[in-house]
C-alpha cells in the first residue's frame, strides 16, 4: 500500500470520526497527532492534514455536490463511510489537482471495498464518476485556487 493511500485511509479513520461523534474534523485530527506523539509513533503523514483540511474547507461544496450528484440518497441516509470517502475523493477530483482524477476515484472505490457494504464500491464509482464527467462545468464553482 503506498504512502498515499495509508494518509488516505488515516484521514477517512479522522473524518469518519468527527462526523460520527459530531464534532470538528481538526479537533481529532490534533486528538490523533497527540496520540501518536505520546504513544512515540511517527509523525502523522503531511497528505491526511491536506485532505482533512481540504475536506474541512470545502465541505459545503462537497456535500452539496454529493447531495446534487447522488440520485435518490441523501447524505443522511448513506453510510457514514461512505459519506467520509466520498468527501476525500470530491475533494481530490475538485481541487486536488496533483491526484489524477482516475486516481482519486480508484482510491476511494479501494476504501469502499475494504471498509464498507458489498454495495459501496459500485455507489462510490458510479457518484465519482459522475462528479469527474461533469467537473468541465463545475470547474468555475470548485474554484481551485481557493484550496
Amino acid at each position: 500500500m503506498s504512502a498515499r493511500s495509508k494518509a488516505r485511509k488515516r484521514a477517512l479513520d479522522v473524518l469518519y470520526e468527527a462526523d460520527v461523534r459530531g464534532t470538528e474534523p481538526g479537533v481529532v485530527l490534533e486528538a490523533t497527532r497527540l496520540r501518536r506523539l505520546e504513544e512515540g509513533q511517527a509523525s502523522m503523514n503531511a497528505y491526511v492534514v491536506d485532505v482533512v483540511e481540504g475536506v474541512t474547507r470545502h465541505r459545503e461544496q462537497i456535500d452539496e455536490l454529493l447531495s446534487s450528484y447522488s440520485m435518490g440518497w441523501t447524505l443522511e441516509r448513506m453510510p457514514a463511510v461512505d459519506r467520509a470517502i466520498l468527501r476525500i475523493g470530491t475533494y481530490e477530483l475538485m481541487w486536488a489537482d496533483e491526484i489524477p482524477d482516475a486516481v482519486a476515484i480508484s482510491e476511494a472505490v479501494a476504501l469502499a471495498t475494504d471498509l464498507s457494504t458489498d454495495e459501496s464500491p459500485s455507489f462510490v464509482n458510479g457518484l465519482l464518476g459522475r462528479l469527474m464527467e461533469v467537473k468541465p462545468r463545475l470547474a468555475p464553482e470548485a474554484d481551485p485556487a481557493a484550496s
